[in-house]
C-alpha cells in the first residue's frame, strides 16, 4: 500500500474515532515501546488528570504536541513540545532508540535527546501532575528526562522554576507569540540569583518588573501571595540549584496555576467548571507597565481598548497579528521621511507632529539650547533623529525607533509633549509641491472653463429667443388666415339656412363671389393685399 493511501485510511480512522468519542486513548498514561500516539489518539495520566496529545491552537491547521487539563473543553495547554516547529496531523509520536521522538513524514521533529540506552523497556509516562517522565521500565524510579525541567508557558502546581548552579542554566517560562502561535514570544520570567527574585524581561534583555527578594514566606513585591488560603510556597536553595515550587492544599476542589501571558503579565488563574480560565491576579498589574508592550512607533493607553494605537502616520506592521492581540511587531511609517531619502524630489521638508500628554521614550540625547524652534532645528537637521521634546531650555531627541510610549491623561504631571517627525504630505494643511501645481492648474482652467460654459448658454438662449418669435410670427399668420376661413363658413351657412330671406337680399347691394375666387385675388390674404382693417377684419385689395 502506497503512503497516499495509507494517509487516507488513517484519516478516515481517525474521524471515526473522533465520531464515536471526543479522545480516543490508547487506554493508558504510557507509550511504550510497541506502542505510538498520532491524530487523534491521546494518553491520559492514571488519575485522569491531564491528557497528551496532539492540539491545533485556533483557527490554524499547525499541530503541536501538548499537555492539557483532561476537564477543560477548550485544551488549553499546560505545556508544549515543538512549539518552534508544527506538524501534520499525520505526525507521530513513539520510543526510537530510548528517546520519544515526535517525526512528520519519518523525518524528526522534536525528540527528549537523552543519552542513548541501552535497555529496551524504555517508556513514557504522563503524571497526574502534568509532569511527562521517561524513564526505564524495569525500573521506573530512574527518571532519563521530565517535562517540569523544560516548562514552557506556564507553572502547574508541583513543577518548579528556578537555576541550576550544576550547568548554569536558567529554567524559563516565556509567553507565546500570539494566542494561534506557540513559538516564543518577546516575554520571560527567570530566576535574578543575586537577590533570589523574579524579573520578567522583554528580548530577555530589558527588565520591566521584579517580583522582590523570597523573605522567607513570600516575594516581598507581591502581596498578593498573603492569601495562602490555596497555595504552599516554596522556595528552595542549595549547592546544586535555587527554585520556587508550590503546590495547592486542595486538589480535590480547586484547578489553579501560574501562566505567563501573551501580554507580558504573570497571572494567577482558577478553572471554573461554568466559564473556563478566570484570572485571580496579574502582575505587573497594568498592562502599560509592559515594556515595548505595543512595539515600535506604538502608544499604550491603559483607559483605552485594545490597549495599543500607532502614532499617527504610521500603521500596524502586520494587521493579522494585531487582530490576535500581537503588538510586539510594532508599526511602521505610511509615507518616508524626505530626509536622507535621495529617491524624493521636489517634495517639502519633514515636519512634526505635536503630541501632548506622552511618557517620553529612552535613550534620548540631551541639547543646551535657548528656544523650542532651535530644538525643532537640531533634529531636523538630522536625518537619523525621529522625534524631540523641549522643557526649560533642555532638548530631548531621539534617534531610531521609538519604543515604550505611553499615551497618558491630560491632567497627568507626569506627560510631556513630544514631537514625532513624519513626511510633509502627513498634514493636511500643508500639501507637498506636486499638490499644489495641481491647484494652480487648477485656478488657472477653472475660470476659463466658467467663462466658456457662461458664453454658450447665453448663445443657447439668444438662439432660444429667436426661435420662439418666428414660431410665434407663423401661428400668428395661420391663425388669422383660420379665422378668416371660419368667418366666410359661418356667411355661408348663414345664406344656405334659409334665414336671410329673398325680400332682404333685394335691399343689398354686395355681390356674392365664390371663396376659391378670393383666395385667388387676396394671394391666399397675404399680408401684402392688406388695405386696411374694419370692424369685420382687414380689407384686402
Amino acid at each position: 500500500m502506497d503512503t497516499k493511501a495509507h494517509r487516507k485510511l488513517m484519516l478516515i480512522f481517525h474521524f471515526l474515532c473522533l465520531f464515536l468519542q471526543n479522545n480516543f486513548s490508547l487506554g493508558s498514561d504510557t507509550i511504550s515501546a510497541n506502542q505510538s500516539l498520532s491524530g487523534f489518539s491521546t494518553i491520559v495520566s492514571a488519575g485522569g488528570v491531564f491528557v497528551l496529545g496532539l492540539f491545533s491552537p485556533g483557527n490554524t491547521k499547525k499541530y503541536y504536541l501538548g499537555i492539557w487539563y483532561q476537564i477543560d473543553p477548550s485544551r488549553t495547554v499546560v505545556w508544549v513540545a515543538n512549539r518552534e516547529k508544527p506538524v501534520s496531523f499525520y505526525s507521530e509520536l513513539r520510543i526510537s532508540d530510548g528517546n520519544l521522538v515526535l517525526s512528520d513524514s519519518e523525518i524528526p521533529i522534536w525528540s527528549t535527546n537523552v543519552n542513548s540506552t541501552t535497555s529496551t523497556s524504555v517508556q513514557a509516562v504522563l503524571l497526574d501532575s502534568g509532569n511527562l517522565v521517561l524513564n526505564d521500565g524495569s525500573n521506573p524510579s530512574k527518571l532519563l528526562w521530565q517535562s517540569f525541567d523544560h516548562p514552557t508557558h506556564t507553572l502547574p502546581p508541583g513543577s518548579k522554576i528556578g537555576y541550576n548552579k550544576v550547568t548554569k542554566t536558567h529554567q524559563r517560562l516565556t509567553s507565546w507569540k500570539n494566542s494561534e502561535d506557540p513559538s516564543p514570544g518577546p516575554f520571560t520570567l527567570q530566576l535574578q540569583v543575586s537577590d533570589n527574585s523574579f524579573v520578567l524581561l522583554w528580548n530577555r534583555s530589558r527588565q520591566y518588573w521584579t517580583s522582590g527578594a523570597w523573605n522567607g514566606s513570600i516575594f516581598s513585591l507581591v502581596p498578593e501571595m498573603r492569601h495562602d488560603y490555596i497555595f504552599d510556597f516554596r522556595f528552595v536553595e542549595n549547592e546544586n540549584e535555587s527554585y520556587f515550587t508550590y503546590s495547592l492544599k486542595n486538589t480535590s476542589t480547586i484547578t489553579s496555576w501560574f501562566v505567563l501571558d501573551v501580554s507580558g503579565q504573570i497571572m494567577q488563574q482558577n478553572f471554573l467548571a461554568s466559564n473556563g480560565w478566570n484570572l485571580f491576579w496579574c502582575l505587573p498589574r497594568q498592562q502599560c507597565e509592559v515594556y515595548a508592550f505595543c512595539g515600535m512607533y506604538g502608544s499604550c493607553n491603559e483607559t483605552s481598548l485594545p490597549f495599543c494605537r500607532c502614532l499617527t502616520g504610521f500603521e500596524p506592521k502586520s494587521q493579522s497579528d494585531w487582530d490576535l492581540e500581537d503588538y510586539s511587531g510594532g508599526c511602521s511609517r505610511r509615507t518616508n521621511l524626505q530626509c536622507g531619502n535621495n529617491s524624493l524630489v521636489n517634495v517639502e521638508k519633514d515636519k512634526f507632529r505635536e503630541m501632548p500628554s506622552m511618557s517620553l521614550p529612552e535613550n534620548k540625547q540631551s541639547l543646551r539650547v535657548g528656544s523650542t524652534a532651535e530644538c525643532e532645528s537640531s533634529c531636523l537637521s538630522n536625518c537619523s533623529c525621529t522625534a524631540y521634546a523641549y522643557d526649560d531650555n533642555w532638548c530631548s531627541i531621539w534617534t531610531g525607533d521609538l519604543l515604550n510610549m505611553r499615551q497618558l491623561g491630560a491632567g497627568d504631571k507626569n506627560g510631556s509633549t513630544l514631537y514625532v517627525r513624519l513626511a510633509a504630505s502627513e498634514f493636511p494643511n500643508n500639501p507637498p509641491r506636486n499638490r499644489k501645481l495641481y491647484t494652480l492648474l487648477f485656478g488657472i482652467l477653472a475660470p476659463a472653463v466658467v467663462t466658456s460654459g457662461i458664453a454658450c448658454y447665453v448663445y443657447h438662449l439668444r438662439r432660444k429667443k429667436v426661435a420662439n418669435k418666428r414660431g410665434t410670427k407663423k401661428n400668428t399668420q395661420g391663425n388669422k388666415v383660420i379665422s378668416m376661413i371660419e368667418s366666410e363658413r359661418h356667411i355661408t351657412d348663414f345664406i344656405l339656412s334659409g334665414q336671410f330671406r329673398e325680400e332682404e337680399n333685394k335691399v343689398i347691394n354686395v355681390p356674392f363671389v365664390v371663396l376659391e375666387t378670393i383666395l385667388v385675388a387676396t394671394d391666399n390674404f397675404s399680408e401684402a393685399n392688406i388695405l386696411g382693417r374694419g370692424g369685420f377684419g382687414p380689407v384686402y385689395k
